[in-house]
Parts: structure tokens; C-alpha cells; sequence
């Protein structure tokens, strides 16, 4: 990553209806920047710069704030899932969100820092960002980092009752992915400690897997599971998925697709693509169902 950025989001963490709000708003010929954006869009200053930031980090929209293709694709009039009720579409947004490395920390999280720490807690990650920043010659305030880090884990975690903002952080767009939880550590005196939850991921539909795969630009048509499993970009690394559970969504989509093929010989496990697969036909396969 040449470029890291850990501010932007006004310490809001992203809405459930704020990507739709922001889609309608940029759709209808609006700006962000526009004067009137707090009275269209309905919230204060600072969360109006804070729905701009999160249309950037989930890839709705493009450096040049126009609406991206996948934006389009879920949201639009006749989107797949203008309204969020997939979960599945929760899992394409948390893949666009490490994809895109707007909001830095996700990439570096799920990539890097969960495979050198699987146990943490904030002090952890703000050392390793603050490191991070340090190889890249950018200065970082620690306190930035430490609000990047709080809005990192409100985006994922279910809040504890009894904290001051429990219905705000109660709205975290991904705590339904349960891709991070809490774990007890009293026993040497830190009790507020994280692990990602490194599974199977079966609740994932195999189509949206093969669409992240196919999104890769990196891959050729042979591609070695262990590339799938532990490489940056992988949906291993991605969505947190352990080996077993990639072999058995590999097995799924050989037979749904024909094209999609898999081999296991003398120890290299690979997939094969022995055609052209378009990446949103086979989303849409997923949304037709």
C-alpha cells in the first residue's frame, strides 16, 4: 500500500442507510460539497463528509466522486439489493472495503496484522498502524490512530450494554458478519481483547467468492489454492476463510459451473478457469436465484 489514510470518516462508522442515502443524493446530479447536502441528505456537516468517505471506501464511488460500476449494480432503481437485505451484499461491501484501501485499516487488518496477531486488543493495532506508517515516512497522530481504530471495530463488533453510545454503535454496517468478537483475557489483566473468527465461512454464497476471485486482476486462469487461502487480496484474507472451508467452496462451484474446474494432484491443490467467466453474470446468478 503506497497511500495510507486513517481519516475522513469524522469518527462516524458507516450507516445502514447511508449508502443508499449517498447513492440517491451523487444520482440525482448532487455534490458533497454543496452547500444545501445537510438539508437533502437529512444529517450534520460532519456526517455529510463522513457519507462521502464511505461511498469512497466501499467503492461506490471513484476518485473523481462519479458513481462506480458496482454501485450501480446494487443500488440503482432496479439494483440486486438497494436496501441491504442480502447478507450476502454485506459480504461484497466488506470485500470492496479491503479491496479499495480507502480506509486503510481494513486492508492492512484482514491482509496483514490478523495473520501476525490473531489475538489483540487497541493498543495492538494502533502500534502496528503506527509502525506501518512509520516504514511509509507518514506522520500519524497516535490519537488518529487510536479513532481509526475505534471506528474499525464499531463497524464490526456488537456493542456491550451499558455503553454511553449503544444505539449509535448498535448500527454498525457489518456486525452481522460476525467477522470479529470479544474474548476474555482477565487472566492477564487486559480483559478487552479481539480474534477474528477464522472459519469455514459457510453462510457465503460461492457465487460471491468467484466473483471477488474473477475481480482479481492479478490471477491468470490457473490459480493455486494456496494463493486463494493466504495471499493479500485472497478471499481467505480477505473474508477470514481457513483452508477447509475454501476446498469446500471450490467443490460447490465445480458443480455449478462446468468451466470451473479443480485439481488436486501430487499435493498442488489449483482451480482452472477454461473459459472466460464474467464476473457480474455470475453475481447476477447469485441475485436471480
Amino acid at each position: 500500500m503506497n497511500k495510507l489514510s486513517f481519516s475522513g470518516h469524522e469518527s462516524f462508522q458507516c450507516r445502514e442507510l447511508w449508502l443508499k442515502k449517498g447513492y440517491d443524493f451523487v444520482k440525482k446530479g448532487n455534490t458533497f460539497h454543496n452547500p444545501s447536502a445537510v438539508v437533502d441528505l437529512g444529517v450534520g456537516k460532519n456526517m455529510v463528509t463522513a457519507i462521502q468517505y464511505w461511498m469512497m471506501a466501499f467503492n461506490l464511488l471513484d476518485e473523481e466522486k462519479k458513481l462506480t460500476e458496482f454501485a450501480e449494480y446494487i443500488f440503482e432503481a432496479n439494483g440486486k439489493d438497494p436496501f441491504l437485505e442480502y447478507r450476502a451484499t454485506l459480504w461484497l461491501l466488506h470485500y470492496q472495503l479491503v479491496k479499495k484501501k480507502h480506509a486503510s485499516i481494513h486492508s492492512l487488518f484482514f491482509n496483514e496484522f490478523r495473520k501476525e496477531r490473531p489475538d489483540f486488543n487497541r493498543t495492538h493495532l494502533v502500534n502496528y498502524l503506527k509502525r506501518k506508517c512509520e516504514e511509509k515516512g507518514k506522520t500519524v497522530s497516535e490519537n488518529t490512530l487510536a479513532k481509526d481504530v475505534s471506528v474499525f471495530l464499531s463497524t464490526y463488533l456488537n456493542p456491550i450494554k451499558g455503553d454511553r453510545d449503544f444505539k449509535d454503535l448498535l448500527s454498525g454496517l457489518l456486525i452481522d458478519l460476525r467477522l470479529i468478537e470479544r474474548i476474555d483475557k482477565a487472566d492477564i489483566g487486559e480483559s478487552t481483547w479481539f480474534r477474528v473468527v477464522n472459519t469455514e465461512k459457510e453462510e457465503i454464497p460461492a457465487e460471491i467468492l468467484l466473483f471477488c476471485i474473477l475481480d482479481n486482476e492479478n490471477y491468470g486462469d490457473s490459480i493455486s489454492v494456496y494463493t486463494l487461502f493466504s495471499a493479500a487480496g485472497s478471499i481467505g484474507s480477505a473474508f477470514a476463510i481457513n483452508s477447509s472451508g475454501i476446498v469446500q467452496k471450490i467443490e460447490e462451484l465445480t458443480r455449478k459451473y462446468r468451466d470451473f474446474t479443480y485439481k488436486d494432484d501430487a499435493g498442488i491443490k489449483e482451480i482452472q478457469l477454461r473459459k472466460k467467466f464474467d464476473k457480474w453474470t455470475v453475481l447476477s446468478d447469485y441475485y436471480g436465484k
